[in-house]
């Protein structure tokens, strides 16, 4: 897949489940080395991957690309607290899991990077919108973000953690400089 996703400031790419967001990050992120190679790029793997139903919920850029061994790779092993828990309180420790993994990842990751692509950025987001600034703060610098996240009433819309991820989705959107749906 070739994809349309300028290579210049800050992208997000919103939709449900299974229309293409990975797969377009993959992408641009296989279009930035080709023309930029490897150095000063991170990658930040916040998916979970999960079945449902038959299908894959989430999905990590690996399945689309290889991550070249220079490319700084900061994977979480995600949880998906909705799909995953029971209860509400079960949905918010799951949240609250992947938030403190994530945090990890970004202060691992290195210092003013050239080109940041963020795999599912809300899920770190789930358990405290404040979760935010963080990763704005580590993709403020970079020439160029990639971001994609979950946009949907499918999974829920009155639960905490649901609420939770839109006000940080609202956040991203006003960030970035352009907003991709694919269809």
């Amino acid at each position: 897949m070739a994809s349309s996703v300028p290579l210049c400031g800050s992208t997000l790419i919103v939709g449900p489940t299974n229309v293409g967001k990975t797969r377009h990050t993959a992408a641009a992120l296989d279009r930035w080395v080709a023309d930029h190679g490897s150095a000063d790029v991170a990658v930040l793997e916040f998916a979970p991957e999960l079945e449902r139903d038959g299908r894959v919920l989430g999905g990590r850029l690996t399945r689309f690309t290889t991550i070249p061994d220079e490319i700084y790779y900061g994977r979480i092993d995600a949880r998906a607290p909705r799909a995953e828990s029971d209860t509400q309180e079960e949905a918010i420790a799951l949240a609250r899991t992947n938030a403190a993994r994530a945090a990890r990842v970004i202060s691992a990751a290195p210092d003013d990077p050239d080109a940041v692509f963020v795999n599912d950025a809300t899920i770190p987001l789930q358990a405290d919108t404040n979760r935010t600034t963080e990763l704005l703060d580590y993709c403020s610098s970079a020439s160029v973000v990639v971001c994609n996240a979950f946009e949907s009433n499918e999974l829920g819309v009155d639960d905490r953690i649901s609420r939770t991820e839109r006000a940080a989705l609202s956040r991203l959107r006003e960030w970035a400089d352009r907003v991709v749906e694919p269809s």
